[in-house]
């Protein structure tokens, strides 16, 4: 038994190590950068204890951020997995050419990110962009609309694009998830004369709901860690209205020089992220209680 154990350890040693030097070593790396203050000026690294988180949290861009990445997050988990699911539910039905149109879908998640982020800023520029060509025609709009630079507009904006990017990845995981649902209890409740909507009610969720909560967690992480499509559109303007914590981090480390400040804003967004965890596992929890006391 203990040669067992020894085995074990020895085989996930690798695993654990690469994990060390890959994930812990730089999230400790930037708590400890957090309390030290330096500038383009003084580049060397100056201890300055709490001096940079009550110089964050005093400051008025923090919360705009944090309001930011929430509306971000939401926004675009809320809608990424709506359409996720109603798409893999319409691509679950034997339709023709079903093959071809599960791979059109999957396009916009297989681009680059950047590559993406470009498409969509030619297709919101105010004089030759798809946009507002297409509203124009349709009589929605009277004018021109300057989609990326109207801080209104801007996060709804970049929100739409990342729903284009990112959908087919929920798409994915659902479809796989509703082709392992029981055909015959859907096949039971068709007999007993439920309709489409109370088979998906009543049969398909219950049966795909793990698989709900654990790709809404995924994309919660993903989405607001994600960098690309904002920094690309919008570099978080126009007046910090799409500033979210990865483009803050960025732009104060690596445009400003700030790095104790930016490492101080990757500790609140370790925080923010280890609430969303946390969550995850009450949720789950749960579920799992329930599971066990039916």
């Amino acid at each position: 038994m203990r040669q067992d154990r020894r085995l074990h350890w020895l085989l996930l040693a690798p695993a654990l190590l690469l994990m060390a030097v890959m994930l812990y070593y730089p999230m400790f790396g930037t708590i400890y950068e957090s309390f030290h203050e330096t500038s383009f000026l003084s580049p060397d690294p100056k201890f300055a204890g709490l001096a940079l988180y009550k110089r964050v949290l005093s400051d008025g861009t923090f919360t705009e951020v944090l309001t930011n990445s929430i509306v971000w997050t939401l926004g675009v988990v809320l809608l990424q997995n709506i359409l996720g699911f109603l798409t893999a539910l319409l691509l679950n039905q034997n339709l023709p050419m079903q093959g071809t149109l599960r791979a059109v879908v999957l396009l916009p998640f297989i681009l680059p990110g950047v590559v993406a982020a470009i498409l969509w800023r030619f297709m919101y520029d105010p004089q030759l962009g798809l946009v507002n060509s297409l509203l124009l025609q349709a009589g929605l709009i009277e004018n021109s609309v300057a989609w990326l630079a109207d801080s209104r507009m801007a996060m709804v904006s970049v929100i739409i694009a990342a729903v284009w990017k990112g959908f087919p990845f929920s798409m994915l995981i659902y479809l796989a998830a509703l082709q392992n649902v029981d055909r015959s209890q859907i096949e039971a409740a068709t007999l007993d004369g439920a309709g489409p909507i109370r088979r998906l009610i009543d049969v398909t969720l219950p049966a795909i709901r793990d698989v709900v909560v654990v790709n809404i967690v995924l994309t919660l992480i993903l989405t607001f860690n994600y960098f690309d499509i904002i920094w690309v559109l919008t570099k978080g303007g126009p007046q910090s209205a799409t500033h979210i914590f990865p483009t803050k981090i960025f732009e104060t480390g690596f445009g400003q020089f700030r790095f104790g400040e930016a490492a101080t804003y990757g500790v609140f967004s370790i925080l923010v992220l280890a609430v969303l965890v946390a969550l995850y596992a009450i949720v789950q929890n749960g579920a799992n209680r329930r599971r066990a006391s039916a």
